[in-house]
C-alpha cells in the first residue's frame, strides 16, 4: 500500500488533490480512499488531506502516520504541522516551492517545484493542486500523467479542466527534467 499525506491551507484544493489522487488510483484498476482532516474550516487555516493507493482492497480507515510520500502545498505549514513526521524511508517529498528545502532529511526523494507560479500563468490562480499532482506522478512513478489528466478531467470541466491539464503537463515534464 502506497499512502500519501498532503499539508496545505484552506483553498488551495488539498482536500481535492487528495480526492484526484484517488481518482488517478481508480482509472489505473487501484483500490483507493481519500479523505481530509479539518481544523477550523476556513479560508488560510491548517488542512491535511490523506489518500491511500493500493492493489488490494483497503480497510484502514485511520489517518497516515507513516506516509510513503509527503506532499506540501503550502510551506508555511511545514514547522507547525511537523509535516514531515513519520515518513518512511526512501519516501518522497513534492514541496510547492521556488527554494531548496532542507530539513536535515536523508533516504528520502525531494522536489521543490514552483507550483503556484505554474498555476498562475496557466489556470490564473494561485491554486496548485493539480499542478503538484503532474509533479507527483513524475517523482513517484505510482501513477501515470495519463491518469492525473483523466482525473483532473473528472473533476473539471471545459476551459478549466483544460488548463488544470496543462499545468500538471508542464509540472510532470519538469519533474522529469535532469538538473
Amino acid at each position: 500500500m502506497f499512502q500519501v499525506r498532503i499539508h496545505g491551507r484552506g483553498g488551495q484544493g488539498v482536500v481535492t488533490a487528495a480526492e484526484m489522487l484517488s481518482l488517478a488510483a481508480f482509472f489505473e484498476g487501484k483500490y483507493a480512499q481519500a479523505f481530509p482532516s479539518f481544523g477550523s474550516e476556513r479560508t488560510g487555516a491548517p488542512v491535511v488531506a490523506f489518500c491511500r493507493i493500493s492493489d488490494r482492497e483497503i480497510r484502514l480507515r485511520e489517518p497516515i502516520m507513516e506516509p510513503n510520500a509527503v506532499i506540501i502545498q503550502d510551506c508555511t505549514v511545514i514547522d507547525s504541522a511537523n509535516a514531515f513526521h513519520g515518513l518512511v524511508e526512501k519516501g518522497f517529498i513534492l514541496v510547492n516551492s521556488n527554494h531548496d528545502i532542507n530539513h536535515g532529511l536523508k533516504n528520502v526523494s525531494l522536489k521543490c517545484i514552483s507550483a503556484t507560479e505554474i498555476a498562475l500563468e496557466h489556470i490564473g490562480k494561485p491554486i496548485p493542486n493539480a499542478v503538484l499532482l503532474g509533479s507527483f506522478a513524475g517523482l513517484t512513478g505510482i501513477l501515470k500523467i495519463e491518469s492525473v489528466i483523466e482525473a483532473i478531467k473528472t473533476k473539471f470541466s471545459g476551459a478549466i479542466g483544460e488548463k488544470n491539464i496543462a499545468a500538471a503537463r508542464v509540472a510532470y515534464d519538469r519533474t522529469l527534467e535532469v538538473g
